[in-house]
């Protein structure tokens, strides 16, 4: 398959970083590095994904900054894939795309795997964008401003 048109000059912000974690290995891999998997083989049997789409995002998400590789943790000879701060910056999408998840591909009841405080064992509350005096953002309040039209704004 081939690759698709590069978006990292694009002046939107969405665009730039779905053509880094835009893919659904890119962030299944990020969501398990927060899980704390950090080895290659580790990924490869958590996602059963094939080795070479594996190696080929882990590649990616090195270039982009959001992995470093570094000497594994237990001083074997094995190299593991690090969060930077840039990639522990993807926390709250991660976290965000779960809570979308689970309100909206469940059915009532359902179970499914919930993310918790480490310490106290109690279900992260839900995220929400919140203005300086505390409302919740609703789209229909917002609106970008692309470049190059600085007087009006455009939804997008």
């Amino acid at each position: 398959m081939a690759r698709q048109k590069s978006l990292a000059d694009s002046p939107c912000p969405v665009a730039r970083a779905t053509d880094i974690v835009g893919d659904r290995w890119a962030l299944l891999i990020v969501r398990d590095a927060f899980d704390g998997v950090r080895r290659f083989g580790d990924f490869r049997a958590g996602l059963g994904v094939a080795s070479n789409i594996l190696s080929d995002r882990l590649r990616m998400l090195v270039d982009a900054g959001v992995f470093d590789v570094v000497p594994a943790s237990d001083g074997t000879a094995y190299q593991e894939y690090a969060l930077t701060k840039k990639g522990e910056g993807l926390f709250p999408v991660i976290v965000m795309l779960r809570q979308w998840g689970e309100a909206n591909l469940f059915a009532r009841g359902e179970p499914h795997s919930v993310l918790v405080d480490r310490n106290t064992g109690r279900a992260i509350r839900k995220l929400a964008l919140r203005h300086d005096d505390g409302r919740p953002v609703k789209a229909a309040e917002t609106v970008v401003r692309k470049v190059g039209d600085e007087a009006g704004a455009t939804r997008r």
